[in-house]
This record gives structure tokens, sequence and C-alpha cells, in this order.
């Protein structure tokens, strides 16, 4: 089964904070919360789990200002400005969502940093598209779909009971078309001649599409369910070198005492051990790729 977004933001968090020594406090909300409200209440036997600065609800980040230890009531920090706070989207949220305080990696970092890995697999790794085109006799060059970057291959079918489809080879892929003759901007030329009224079938490269729900699933992307390991690894080499940016903020008692402690560079080594999991993992996928998909000799000619 495809993991969906929130599986991998999840696996990310799981690598990069450890089972055991997540140190996060944790409640969660007594009503439900509104997108615009400035207020909003917790168990008030759970309020040591509160503090004031930076809260996370499902993916939303908020500012805590003040709380009420009677209540239960959380005041936001700054009205509506702390809501959606460093980017995030103020959002509603259900009673009995989890409201954690200072969260070491907030879910919204890590959905952006799987984000930016699986944009960036392309072109090493390709999501594949089809398009059917039938021959016109005097027709040489035809549109092809907008998300194409690349072509793959190109086969025509065959006359007769043989229901073979013929590689061929002689095509050129025009990325730039003029759109007033082919509004997609992409167009193909077929330079092998088969029978008119039959089909060419035209395979090509495109981009990946991105996760944006958590509930997501990872075959929205157009990759296989294995491509998912890569793009975990490389979340996580990209989150870890803030953990080496942080010692650079001596104003913090927590970075200034663990800066004893943890030596210079070891976010930087722990990266390069992710980053050179995420290599591994992506020449793998590379190799199965052209393994189970494997490409035509062609020439751009006439």
């Amino acid at each position: 089964m495809a993991p969906t977004l929130d599986d991998l933001v999840q696996r990310v968090q799981r690598q990069l904070l450890g089972p055991t020594l997540n140190q996060e406090t944790v409640t969660e909300l007594a009503a439900d919360l509104a997108a615009d409200d400035i207020t909003f209440t917790v168990d008030p036997t759970d309020l040591r789990s509160i503090a004031r600065g930076v809260v996370e609800i499902d993916d939303e980040l908020l500012l805590v200002r003040s709380y009420d230890t009677t209540s239960g009531v959380v005041t936001v920090m700054g009205g509506a400005r702390g809501r959606g706070y460093a980017g995030t989207t103020a959002a509603p949220h259900a009673a009995g969502s989890l409201v954690t305080t200072a969260p070491a990696y907030a879910r919204q970092v890590v959905k952006d940093a799987l984000a930016d890995t699986v944009m960036t697999l392309y072109p090493d790794l390709v999501v594949f598209g089809e398009t059917e085109i039938v021959k016109t006799s005097v027709v040489w060059e035809y549109e092809m779909p907008s998300e194409a970057e690349d072509v793959w291959y190109v086969t025509g079918s065959t006359i007769g009971p043989t229901r073979v489809w013929m590689p061929l080879q002689n095509w050129r892929f025009n990325p730039d078309a003029a759109t007033s003759a082919f509004p997609s901007g992409k167009s193909i030329q077929l330079l092998d001649e088969i029978v008119p009224g039959r089909t060419y079938r035209v395979v090509y490269a495109k981009r990946p599409q991105l996760l944006v729900s958590g509930a997501d699933d990872w075959s929205l992307t157009g990759y296989p369910d294995s491509v998912a390991e890569v793009a975990v690894w490389g979340a996580c080499a990209r989150l870890v070198t803030t953990y080496e940016a942080a010692r650079l903020q001596q104003r913090a008692v927590e970075s200034v005492e663990r800066s004893k402690i943890v030596g210079p560079q070891s976010a930087l080594r722990t990266a390069a051990y992710y980053q050179e999991l995420y290599a591994q993992a992506l020449e793998r996928e590379k190799a199965r790729q052209f393994s189970e998909m494997p490409s035509y000799q062609n020439y751009q000619g006439s």
C-alpha cells in the first residue's frame, strides 16, 4: 500500500528525532478552533504542556501569549497575526487535535522538505505519460501534451493480426513549438511512415506532481512506491543541517549548553550520512527505471 504524505512526514520525524529522545510536550484542544479565532481552549490539567512561544496544531504554527490556568484558555500573541506563523496557513482545527509546544521539526517544514526533494528528483527519475496519435497522410508534425518534457520512445501499430507495436526511430521532439499551430507549445515530428489511419503511441517523460494534503497518496506523484524512500532520505539530509545552523545562535541557553557536548559539524556529518543513503536509493531507482522502461535507439533526421 502506497504511503500518504502524513506517513512520510512521520517517517522523517522518527528518523530525525528518534523514537525515545523526543522531549516535546503535547496536549490537545478541548474545543473546536476556527481559522480566525485568537483564543483556544485546552484541558486545564494539561496547561503545564503549554508555554509562551510557538505551538503547533495540525500543520499550523501559532504564537502563544498567555494561558489561564483556571479555564484552560490560551491567548494567541498578536491577535490574527499570531495565527499561521512562519509561513503556515491559519486553518480550523477540531477538538482533540494535538497541540505541540516548540516542535523540533514542524509538520509544514517537513512537508516543504519532502516537496523540494520530490521536485529535484526530475530529471534523474521521470514520470511517464502516454499519448496516441492517429496518422494523417499529409501531416508530419503533431501536438503533444503540455506536460511533456521529453520523449522516451515512439511505436507504431502495424497492419494485420500481429498486434505488434513496432519501435520507430526517426522522430524529433519540439519543446518550444509555436502556440499558433500547437496550443500546448509542445509538438513532435513523426518522420517514420506508417499507414494513414494507424496509430502512433508516444511515451513521454513528465515532472512529478506534488503532494499537498496529508491524506494524499504517494501514487499521485506518478512515481512507484519504492521511490518514497528516496524522498525520505533527501528530506532528512535537508533538515538535519538546521541543527548546525542552530549552533550559531548563542543567545539561547540551550544552544550554549548543548554546544559543549555536541561536537562541531556533528549535524553536517549526519547530513552527509543521510545524503549518502539518498544517493544510493536514487541510483537504485534509476537502474530500476531503465530496466523496467527501456527506451529505443532513435535519431532525429529526415
